[in-house]
Formats: C-alpha cells, structure tokens, sequence
C-alpha cells in the first residue's frame, strides 16, 4: 500500500461519520490535495465550540464563510461577530472563478454559487437591527464584573438592584443607574442606610466613575429598550436556510469593554433562555466571535472565569461558540479546553517568540505519523490549515492538512446600495428601530425628589405664620413688666386702705 493510499484510508476512517456532516475541504499530503479524501465535521459536534487561529491573510475569514454557508444550508443559523467588515458577501451570490474550478477539482467537490439569508445588526447608531438590552438583564454579579469591581463595590451593586426591586422601579439604562448612585449618597442617604446599612461615598465614588467609563465606549447607546429577542437569531428563512445574522462591529474595535460586555450578555442570556437540548442531532445556533483576543486582553479574572463558566455550559443549550483569532495563545487555558473543533491557518516565524508560539502551538495538536506539525505550520498556503475536531463519540479526529472548499457567496463586501436594500427589506430592522423610554428608576427617583421639595415647601410658610403669631421676646418682657407693675399697684392700694381702717 502507497504512502497516499494509507494517508487516504487514514483520513476517511477518522472522519467517517453515520449523521449528517459539512465538508471542510481535502486533506493533503506532502503539498498536494488528494481525491475523495474529505475532511468533515459532524452537526451533532458543532455545539462543542471551536477556534480558527492564524496569520493575517492566510484565509481564517474565508473559512468562517465557508462554516457560515454549510451551516445555514443545513438550517442552522449563525450569529457572526464581524470586527473587520469582511463578511456581508455572504448576501449575495458568489462568482465561479478560474483559481476557484482548479481548487474544487482538486478535492473532489462541486462548486454551486449561491447567496444566503443575512440579517445586518448593530450595536452602534450605524444602520442594521440594533441590539440593546437593560441593565436589569445583566443583573448585578454580571453587570458588576463587566465594571471589574470589587467585592465591596459590588456589594453596593446589589444593593441598588435590590433597592429597585423593592420599589418596583425598572432599571433600564445608565442613567437610572448613575441617578441611582447620586440618589443613595444624597436625597436618599438616609432611607438606604435605615434598610440597607450604610453605604460609603467613596465607593459609590468609584462605581460611578467605571459607569461612565463604559458609557464612554458607547454604553449609554447600548443599553436600553427595545431589548433584543433571542428568537429573532434562531430564525429559517422560506427555503429552510438559517440566517446568517452580522453584526457588525467596525466602530467599536477601540472600544473592548463594549464589545466583551455585549458578548456575554447575550452568551448569558441565551444560556437563561434556552431549554436544555441534550445529545441533539445539530446545533440551534453557531456564534462566531472574530478578533477573540478583543474580548481577553483587557478582561478581569471574574470576567474570564464567568466567559469560562458559560463557555462549558452553553453547549448543552445547543449553542456553539467558536473564538477567531491570529494566535491561539490569545486564548486562555481554561476556555482553550473546551474548543473541540481547531482550525489553524499558517502561523509566520520572525522572531524567537514567534517560533516558540509556534512549537507550543504545535503541541496542542494530536500527533501524526503524516506531518511534522511545526514544520507544516508555517508552510501551509492560503486557504489552508490543519483540522481536528471531534467524531460522534467525542473522540478527536486525525490532524489533516487540508485545501478549504471556496466560499459559494460573494468573496468581496456588499456595496453601500446593497446593504441599504437588505436594511429596507428587513422586518428586524424595523422591530428594533424605536427607542423605548418609559418611566424607569430616573423618573421616579427624579418625581420623589421634586414631591419631596414641593413638601419642604409647603411646609415653610405655615411654620413661618406660626412664628410670625408668636410674641417676640421684647413683647413678652414688656408684658411681664405691665403686669408686674400693675400687680405692684394693687397691693400699695389694698395695703391704704387697710391703713386708713386701722387709724379709725
């Protein structure tokens, strides 16, 4: 038996599957793609989460085009979280082009151009369905490790929740909650320390200030109402494609706190909200979170052990999540454990570093008696990377270099005209575009204060009528005087006439 022939028979054992699958693409040996030696991921594995790491322009973003399309083919829809603005072609039909024949030809799959269902989201003032959610959604131990605070202060925090709980106040926006913070440390001091314990300006110092700094990487347009729905990403279109909803995240790179805050509020909120799913055939939703290391490199430790918390439990809601990112060290230990399917495009070696990063790279990959792994990394071409997922038992799939399948969507963005047209069409769009704002706990607060100085000063005049009936002091001494005088007067009158009596 051949060196391709094992390789081959190697390769088709390992990712032979009895469900249904996606083709990733065809496995190569020593440079060339062999024939009909496919690499495929099972649906029933695809909740358990993923990573495509590699160089900038080795083709990571092709290849979540290429997951987003098989995906929603097979009704499954995709949130995608696009930093860089790559991937709105998936909207329309892609062009079959020379390079693209030769590649297909070369492994063995057809090539049918095609557009996909896309919704375009926002969570900026630029034009999609704008995704918001309030502050009583995150709750305080979220909200608090989103403003990385510490026990104390988050302590307060929960005191203000508990605080609107009480009163049946909505806590929807910051607003409400800095009008919260000034409330409790003036107008309200003494209310909050009589049923909740004293609280320190300080702190509440400190709160205020985090708030306004997420405010300033755009907060106070995010959080609000209308709330988004987390049914509306589970949506099928009329031909049974899942919709491949964009969010699109170009005018926020400079703003991590935002875009980890959004992250997992929404992980966490689907997590709330969906039933539990068990061993099922295919995932209800696949999240792509493009720029992963957004998301980690300005994150607290409480931050990155709740992103790990759901991490581990989502996928049993049906949900997976897959991290993009240049190097797969810009993903913490404990989140990299939980990634079952790995996609690594080319990683360049300039430095000492780089190499190093490469060879622990390396190591995180099964063992091939086919591919020098360190080696092979730093020469893959475009479009193309090593694979390993997981089979239907769970177990890991054999390392396969291997020649990605051609996006069947547009490989290019859409046009200003196009994204206006499927902006028009959207009933999304529409459902999300007005903004809410009912009364919340900065009306009420702001109404108690305003009933509160209206009775200081209804109060003031009939206190200074009362004081102005009193006598004042000098009135009071006169009269004493007056009626000592007239006392003394009396009794020199009485004692004269009893003299005069006594003479007789």
């Amino acid at each position: 038996m051949s060196k391709q022939t094992d390789f081959s028979e190697h390769i088709n054992n390992g990712y032979a599957t009895k469900g249904v699958s996606i083709i990733l693409g065809g496995a190569i040996l020593d440079g060339e793609a062999l024939p009909n030696t496919h690499v495929k991921i099972p649906l029933k594995t695809l909740n358990r989460h993923g990573l495509i790491a590699g160089a900038t322009g080795t083709g990571k973003t092709k290849t979540i085009q290429v997951l987003s399309e098989q995906l929603s083919s097979f009704g499954i829809p995709v949130l995608m979280m696009d930093i860089k603005g790559d991937f709105s072609g998936i909207a329309a039909v892609g062009e079959e082009k020379s390079f693209i024949a030769e590649r297909h030809a070369k492994i063995t799959l057809p090539f049918e151009p095609q557009s996909f269902p896309v919704e375009l989201m926002t969570l900026s003032a630029q034009d999609g369905v704008r995704m918001r959610a309030t502050v009583s959604e995150f709750g305080p131990v979220l909200f608090s490790r989103i403003l990385d605070l510490n026990d104390t202060q988050a302590g307060v925090v929960s005191v203000i929740f508990k605080y609107c709980d009480d009163k049946k106040m909505p806590l929807l926006d910051l607003k409400d909650v800095k009008k919260l913070i000034n409330y409790i440390t003036e107008e309200g001091k003494e209310e909050i320390s009589a049923d909740y314990g004293k609280i320190s300006t300080s702190t509440t110092g400190i709160i205020l200030r985090k708030i306004i700094e997420l405010e300033q990487q755009g907060g106070d347009i995010f959080f609000g109402e209308k709330s988004f729905e987390i049914d509306d990403l589970m949506r099928i279109d009329e031909n049974g494609k899942g919709y491949v909803n964009i969010l699109r995240l170009t005018d926020i790179q400079d703003k991590p706190k935002l875009f980890s805050t959004f992250m997992l509020s929404l992980l966490a909120e689907i997590y709330q909200q969906m039933p539990e799913k068990g061993d099922a055939d295919q995932p209800e939703l696949v999240v792509f979170i493009d720029e992963a290391h957004l998301i980690f490199d300005q994150a607290s430790k409480a931050l990155l052990d709740q992103i790990e918390t759901i991490i581990k439990l989502i996928r049993s809601k049906g949900i997976g999540v897959y991290f993009v990112t240049q190097n797969p060290m810009d993903i913490p230990k404990g989140v990299l454990a939980q990634l079952g399917l790995k996609i690594q495009h080319a990683l360049r070696a300039f430095t000492a570093k780089d190499r190093q990063a490469i060879k622990q790279t390396a190591d995180n990959y099964p063992t091939s008696d086919y591919y020098k792994t360190d080696e092979v990394l730093t020469s893959l071409g475009i479009g193309e990377a090593f694979v390993t997922a997981l089979n239907e038992k769970g177990i890991p799939t054999p390392l396969a270099a291997t020649m990605m399948r051609a996006p069947m969507s547009r490989m290019d963005v859409l046009t200003e005209s196009e994204i206006s047209e499927i902006n028009t069409k959207s009933k999304l769009v529409k459902k999300y575009a007005e903004e809410i704002d009912r009364e919340s706990a900065y009306e009420i607060l702001n109404k108690k204060i305003e009933e509160a100085n209206q009775a200081a000063e209804e109060v003031e005049p009939v206190e200074e009528k009362r004081k102005s009936n009193e006598p004042s002091t000098a009135e009071v001494i006169g009269k004493s005087v007056t009626k000592v005088v007239t006392s003394a007067s009396f009794i020199r009158g009485v004692f004269g006439i009893l003299t005069k009596l006594f003479k007789k």
